[in-house]
């Protein structure tokens, strides 16, 4: 079953995360930030050809687990559907207090303009 490259695919393997400590650090240190009362999201270009996504959902902030893996489902979600218009950039998602009582689809709206503004930020620092 080999997939067409045209054909868009909305799924979230592993080369689509970030998961090494290093690749954090390199987002923390000098990116493009998105904030808003729900979420601040990291940004930084990357050398690949794809969007990379790590998630930092810290239990200061969150204290219940099924809290915070709500939140992170939501976000790898949003981002799976949102991927094809991401271009090259690692993001870092962090949760503030408040998104823990948020309902989903504010989360949902929050994470959609957070894509966009980072979008259009990144490209203007390229």
């Amino acid at each position: 079953m080999d997939r067409c490259v045209t054909e868009k695919v909305f799924s979230f393997p592993p080369q689509l995360r970030l998961k090494k400590p290093a690749e954090f650090k390199k987002v923390f240190a000098k990116p493009v930030k998105s904030s808003d009362q729900y979420f601040t999201l990291l940004a930084i270009r990357n050398d690949l050809d794809h969007p990379r996504l790590g998630l930092a959902i810290a239990k200061k902030n969150i204290k219940k687990a099924v809290q915070r893996n709500v939140i992170k489902r939501i976000v790898r979600e949003s981002y799976r559907l949102k991927q094809q218009n991401l271009g090259n950039i690692d993001i870092v998602v962090l949760a503030r207090r408040e998104a823990a009582d948020a309902p989903p689809d504010l989360l949902r709206k929050s994470l959609e303009r957070h894509w966009l503004k980072l979008v259009t930020r990144c490209d203007s620092y390229s």
